[in-house]
């Protein structure tokens, strides 16, 4: 089936990219006469918004006084990834990372959503992984073992560490407990 897929795809692909380039040939259609680099460039500078995500994140640890380390250490995020965040005002982070950094904050959903949409990301209420890092910002929930705890038992993925780590974690826990 993958294979077949595969061929669609390049077949269609192929004939989409031919006929693009026959139809921008004969001028057939306006807007690929019109496509050129320096169009797609201006539009891109006149509508790219500036970058929201690393102000809003940093101005929520210096209202909550902490320190860089604190909200880094927390949630297992790396070092060196942490400080391309903050260096690099071009950078975007994965939407797990985003979320980490919400849990680090103790932000409540509002907040979450704020500094979620200023990295283009949401939390859509269509699918259980979301709904639960929506329902833990909403309780106010921000132990990340807790959380994975949560997601483990829907079988979604886990945030803020190795998932054979959460299982060693986990078997261990339930050796410890009998």
């Amino acid at each position: 089936m993958n294979r077949k897929l595969d061929i669609y795809i390049k077949e269609n692909l192929e004939n989409l990219n031919f006929k693009r380039a026959k139809a921008c040939k004969e001028n057939i259609f306006y807007e690929c006469s019109t496509l050129n680099e320096d169009n797609i460039n201006k539009y891109i500078n006149e509508n790219k918004s500036e970058n929201k995500f690393q102000k809003l994140l940093f101005k929520f640890i210096d209202d909550k006084n902490l320190k860089d380390s604190d909200v880094y250490n927390k949630v297992n995020i790396d070092r060196r990834l942490f400080s391309k965040i903050r260096s690099n005002i071009d950078y975007h982070p994965s939407k797990d990372t985003v979320i980490l950094l919400c849990i680090a904050l103790n932000l409540n959903e509002d907040e979450a959503l704020e500094l979620l949409d200023s990295a283009s990301y949401t939390l859509p209420k269509n699918n259980v992984f979301d709904l639960i890092i929506r329902f833990c910002f909403i309780e106010h929930i921000y132990d990340i073992n807790t959380i994975n705890d949560y997601l483990y038992s829907y079988n979604c993925k886990l945030l803020g560490l190795i998932t054979g780590q959460f299982f060693i974690l986990k078997r261990l826990e339930n050796l410890y407990s009998r």
